[in-house]
């Protein structure tokens, strides 16, 4: 039942001006592997990073590998304490879910064919903005999220996460 709801659910519509840099290249090791190496995970955050202060923001990223555990979480100074939970929950919830935070949260309305959904899992779903999977020739091998701003601000900020892993490994 989910598979099919997000089967046919799936795809973002519509999408954010995007902005990444060109530079880096995700180690060989990780692209025959699909994983994501720790120094990989902070060279991408720290660019997230760059971007939000940037916008004035203070934010906590966090990246996970394909089966959603922690590969790395940064905090930057002056981020709210609880950014930390919602960056990692939101990485989980683009890898449990296979899509972004703000898809699920669309299918997950009152009326949607996924409500209630962030009430399973120990409450680790997050149906806002800011968490994406990432991925690699079409296969997941991690997830981003990012906390700290508002839903369409961590949404922004995820996109660019993305944007930028995909300029980071040449995709």
């Amino acid at each position: 039942m989910v598979t099919s709801v997000l089967q046919q659910y799936g795809k973002r519509e519509g999408s954010l001006k995007r902005e990444a840099s060109q530079e880096g290249d995700l180690p060989k090791a990780a692209r025959l592997n699909a994983s994501i190496t720790l120094d990989f995970a902070e060279r991408l955050m720290k660019r997230v990073e760059a971007k939000a202060a940037e916008m004035g923001m203070k934010v906590v990223t966090a990246v996970a590998d394909c089966a959603g555990r922690p590969v790395a979480v940064r905090c930057m100074d002056g981020a709210f304490i609880g950014s930390y939970d919602v960056a990692l929950n939101k990485t989980y919830t683009a890898i449990a879910f296979q899509m972004t935070t703000e898809e699920l949260g669309t299918l997950s309305q009152p009326g949607g064919p996924l409500y209630g959904i962030q009430f399973t899992n120990q409450g680790k779903i997050v149906i806002f903005g800011g968490g994406v999977p990432l991925k690699l020739r079409g296969s997941i091998i991690g997830a981003f999220g990012v906390s700290g701003g508002t839903a369409e601000q961590d949404t922004y900020l995820a996109h660019f996460a993305e944007d930028a892993f995909l300029a980071m490994t040449g995709q």
